[in-house]
């Protein structure tokens, strides 16, 4: 995968698919040469960090894309993906108020997430 946006939204959507709470996608091309985009979202526990944190890791492998450097772990309230031109923060609630990421890159353009629509139990085609 060599579109790092494209990378951004599988990061993205792979943290829907295990419930991530308030998903977003910061643009920080011309900011910082560190990264092109932060993923950045939120599990209501520990326990829901470290699944959100799988489900990426396990969606990007599939993708073969791997993290060149991992924090955190399954008992941590913050954990990093490092994939290069996109680093994904997954933050227990009350970690990501404190730590505010959004607030100290408020001058990094929001990009629209785009997840996969829901599928409708019953709906008829």
């Amino acid at each position: 995968m060599h579109d790092s946006l494209q990378a951004a939204q599988l990061c993205a959507a792979a943290a829907d698919d295990k419930k991530a709470i308030d998903i977003l996608i910061l643009d920080l091309r011309g900011l910082t040469y560190i990264t092109d985009y932060f993923v950045i979202c939120s599990g209501s526990n520990i326990t829901q960090v470290a699944a959100i944190s799988d489900g990426v890791g396990q969606s990007l492998a599939q993708a073969g894309v791997h993290p060149s450097h991992v924090e955190g772990g399954p008992e941590a309230s913050w954990v990093l993906m490092d994939f290069g031109d996109v680093v994904v923060h997954i933050f227990e609630e009350q970690a990501r108020a404190y730590y505010s990421l959004e607030k100290l890159w408020s001058d990094a353009p929001r990009v629209p997430v785009v997840l996969k629509p829901p599928v409708l139990q019953g709906a008829s085609s």
